[in-house]
């Protein structure tokens, strides 16, 4: 390989094997015409990196569906990301170098300025675009490296002085947001905004995702029945409390049927959110399930249970909805409105991460004490890289 000037390279992690990182120099990418090259700011450690780092996932294929394995070709995670514009392409006219931004990491057709979108994208539903990739994910490079280039149409100003650990957040957020959505789309049984209303919902897990469901229920849906979350850490359950929980139960202390049919007075759950990815929680469904309930599968990661247990599920008719990502529509200037409606709720408060943030890695060469130790710690809920500092 020819010698590359200071300029032309920049420092990544990359992932090389199952849980083995490395710092690596690669070549810094160069804008194209439509894109912003950012230095990265904040990167939030996922659910679903820690499952491509240990191996149990893989989203990188081929153009024939093949995987391809991290012994053919490294991985750059980090989805999760802002920072701060540091070159413009020549068609970008509405940032400039020195704006914070947010991104949507996924690729659509409002990204490729397609002439025609496909069908998803054209009904609010970008993260299933046709030709949908994404960085840090499908084997695009990730924003755990010191730049990031991507389409200026895909990054959203930060107008508040929100702080760079807070920004790389509105990606989950807006994952929830496309969630809620969807449940209160679902057909079922019992609705949010309909003639039989939900009037108690279980989150099981308290993890980032049970906690921002936690406040997205209260804050913004303005739920106000019983809310139970199911979350054997200490420390989560009193967060939970804190952001509106109506009762936080000890799964590993207290048969969790019992206790919640003894909390909504014997008519099981109307709605139940599956943000742990416990596949364990299946076999206990039928007994906290009301007939015809409601449930959100949004965690990833079951492992370990037959699928034999879905058959007394299956036989309560519960409506599954699954969704993915922060799919959802594109405002007047072609940017995604769900990150910028979940950017607005944590500049304006009505969602608080700050309380959940454990954990920060000021370099490169910190980051993979997160992915393979701090994050089996008793105290740690969500771990964010500030690598601009």
């Amino acid at each position: 390989m020819s010698r590359q000037t200071a300029t032309s390279v920049m420092r990544a992690l990359a992932l090389v094997a199952p849980g083995r990182m490395e710092v690596r120099e690669i070549a810094r990418p160069a804008p194209q015409s439509r894109e912003v090259l950012l230095r990265v700011g904040g990167v939030g450690l996922c659910g679903t990196d820690f499952h491509i780092f240990e191996g149990h996932a893989n989203y990188h294929s081929d153009a024939q569906g093949r995987l391809i394995p991290l012994s053919e070709q490294a991985q750059i995670l980090g989805h999760e990301f802002c920072g701060t514009v540091v070159e413009t392409g020549s068609a970008v006219t509405d940032l400039r170098v020195g704006d914070r931004v947010v991104v949507d990491q996924g690729l659509s057709c409002v990204s490729r300025a397609a002439e025609e979108l496909c069908e998803y994208c054209a009904t609010g539903n970008s993260h299933q675009c046709i030709e949908y990739r994404e960085h840090g994910i499908t084997g695009l490079q990730g924003a755990l490296a010191e730049y990031i280039a991507a389409p200026a149409v895909n990054a959203v100003k930060v107008e508040s002085d929100l702080p760079m650990e807070q920004c790389a957040l509105v990606e989950p957020l807006g994952c929830i947001i496309h969630s809620s959505a969807m449940l209160q789309q679902a057909r079922a049984r019992y609705t949010f905004n309909g003639e039989r209303p939900v009037r108690n919902v279980l989150v099981c897990g308290a993890g980032p995702a049970g906690l921002l469901f936690t406040q997205y229920l209260r804050n913004v849906l303005g739920f106000e029945g019983l809310l139970i979350v199911s979350e054997p850490s200490g420390q989560r359950r009193e967060l939970a409390l804190g952001y509106g929980a109506s009762a936080a139960l000890d799964p590993a202390q207290t048969e969790l049927a019992p206790a919640v049919q003894d909390l909504t007075r014997g008519e099981r759950i109307h709605c139940l959110i599956e943000s742990a990815g416990a596949a364990q929680l299946f076999r206990q469904m039928p007994g906290l399930l009301r007939k015809q309930a409601t449930v959100l599968l949004y965690g990833h990661g079951h492992h370990g249970v037959d699928l034999g247990v879905l058959n007394n599920v299956q036989f309560l008719e519960p409506t599954l909805v699954s969704p993915i990502g922060a799919s959802g529509g594109f405002d007047q200037d072609g940017r995604p409105g769900t990150y910028r409606q979940a950017l607005d709720l944590l500049s304006s408060g009505r969602i608080n991460v700050s309380r959940f943030i454990t954990h920060c890695y000021r370099t490169l060469e910190e980051v993979p004490r997160g992915f393979a130790e701090d994050r089996r710690s008793a105290d740690f809920i969500k771990g964010v890289a500030l690598l601009d500092h």
